[in-house]
């Protein structure tokens, strides 16, 4: 379709006010990126982002907090909270959700068996609402159910200190603790990506911004599809 149009595509280029002077339109759709902590030690070795988790899990160690219980922080949680590929395994996705194939028990149903879980983690909300809130209205129970299934706990209503070598210090219910932990994942939230629009402004130039770089809350594929498509139809 790009070559049918004569799209031009110009990958391993970064963009600049000045590359962008000759377009007489500019569509910024430059997503988001991991929102920072603000807080003593948010620079310390034991901080990765979500990003950085998902790239290389292999960095996360064994004890592991979770900043953040939205969708993102359910996500990177059961990411780390899995050994291998037990969904493609059939006879282990059965042991792991008591499913009995050969149906010698009454609905189908044995014991469930334990999974092997990789690491110990925490998943922590400043907010009193509850932990994923926000997930699918038909899916949520599932990724609860199995981040439960994998001894995965949530503390609410926390209040970030510092982080040190000892860990994350937090304040909760009015008490001061200390998470020892190896890692800390931060998934709160993110932020729009917008680097660009004060220069092209300045420029003089006419920017579109859609998807994320417009909205980087509640990140929505429909919405920035839609952007896209209505932003194409009237130039």
């Amino acid at each position: 379709m790009l070559e049918k149009y004569a799209v031009e595509v110009r990958l391993n280029t970064t963009a600049s006010a000045e590359t962008l002077a000759d377009f007489d339109e500019v569509v910024m759709a430059t997503g988001v990126q991991p929102r920072e902590l603000n807080l003593p030690g948010h620079d310390h070795d034991k901080v990765l982002s979500y990003a950085e988790a998902i790239e290389s899990p292999e960095r996360v160690g064994r004890k592991v907090a979770v900043i953040g219980a939205g969708g993102i922080g359910f996500d990177v949680s059961e990411l780390l909270a899995h050994q291998g590929h037990p969904a493609l395994d059939i006879a282990e996705w059965c042991d792991e959700w008591g499913v009995d194939l050969a149906v010698g028990e009454r609905g189908g149903l044995k014991a469930p068996t334990p999974p092997a879980v990789p690491r110990d983690i925490v998943m922590l909300q400043r907010k009193t609402s509850k932990p994923g809130k926000y997930l699918g209205k038909t899916t949520g129970w599932v990724h609860r159910a199995s981040l439960k299934q994998r001894g995965v706990k949530t503390l609410t209503g926390c209040e970030y200190l510092k982080i040190d070598d000892e860990g994350l210090h937090i304040r909760r219910d009015g008490v001061e603790q200390v998470l020892a932990v190896d890692s800390i994942i931060v998934c709160a939230g993110q932020e729009s990506v917008r680097d660009l629009l004060a220069p092209l402004e300045r420029a003089g130039t006419a920017v579109h911004i859609i998807g994320g770089a417009d909205e980087a809350s509640e990140l929505d594929a429909k919405r920035a599809i839609e952007q896209g498509t209505r932003l194409a139809a009237s130039l």
